[in-house]
């Protein structure tokens, strides 16, 4: 064999092993861009289908406690998501989203405050519901055993302002029995009226029988018979103004789920 042809040969196949390294190196990174691909919809997968987000729920403060439950609960199924609440009345609530408070979703202790929302909210769900109690000091002193014994002058007596929904309920109650109560304070919020009867401020309170319940043997309970009673409706929906459209939706949807039902059971809530 001559050597220019073995030469040319050498040439040939060096040649080819030059063009080879660029095609292994491209196939190399399209599998890398192929699990780069992939890993989005794998966090998706992990978190429940929804995209992973920060999100802030405007809440009514009687749901405190059990949403600081759910919330973990709701993390814990979706890694990546973290869920902030901001409790107050369901009033107050209302006002921060007419005024464009940044926020993904609302739930309220009243349909009749979120129906007020309709050009700020999606179509509400009812999520739970609730009824009053009357909150008494520890030891019932007064012996206060039903609805008419509010009225007595000499128990200080504290409601919630009618501009809330556990006052509203309140008044709706106590205007059916024809009931005249003179109470010695109104507060903003039905854990302000449970904080007055704690702490000794008044003798008695209509309150949401979860936080009565809450409060352990700090105050005494008193059931309020079904048909002189109120049943209070809790509507969530996501705020259309959210910039966590898919993660608001999908937190909302779960609060229905049997995980989250049990939990609000388990609070005292009752199921919708």
């Amino acid at each position: 064999m001559s050597p220019t042809l073995t030469g040319r040969r050498a040439a040939v196949a060096a040649l080819s092993a030059a063009l080879l390294v660029p095609v292994l190196a491209a196939c190399g990174g399209e599998d890398k861009k192929t699990d780069a691909a992939a890993s989005p919809s794998a966090a998706a997968s992990a978190s429940g289908g929804a995209k992973a987000a920060n999100l802030t729920v405007l809440a009514a403060s009687s749901l405190t406690d059990v949403f600081k439950t759910a919330g973990a609960a709701y993390e814990k199924a979706h890694p990546g998501t973290k869920v902030t609440f901001s409790f107050a009345g369901s009033q107050e609530l209302a006002a921060q989203v007419k005024q464009g408070a940044p926020a993904d979703a609302l739930v309220t202790a009243d349909t009749k405050t979120m129906d007020g929302l309709k050009t700020e909210v999606n179509d509400p769900t009812v999520i739970a519901k609730n009824r009053l109690v009357i909150a008494t000091a520890k030891g019932n002193p007064f012996k206060v055993d039903e609805l008419k014994d509010l009225a007595d002058s000499k128990i200080k007596v504290v409601l919630a302002a009618p501009e809330v929904p556990v006052g509203r309920y309140s008044k709706q109650i106590l205007d059916a029995q024809k009931i005249e109560v003179k109470p010695v304070s109104q507060e903003p919020n039905v854990r302000a009226v449970l904080s007055k009867v704690e702490l000794g401020e008044a003798d008695a309170g209509l309150v949401y029988k979860t936080d009565s319940a809450k409060s352990g043997d700090k105050v005494v309970t008193v059931d309020i018979p079904d048909a002189q009673n109120a049943v209070a409706s809790y509507p969530a929906a996501t705020l259309k103004q959210s910039k966590n459209t898919e993660a608001a939706a999908a937190f909302v949807a779960w609060l229905s789920t049997p995980e989250a039902q049990k939990i609000l059971a388990d609070a005292g809530f009752q199921r919708p």
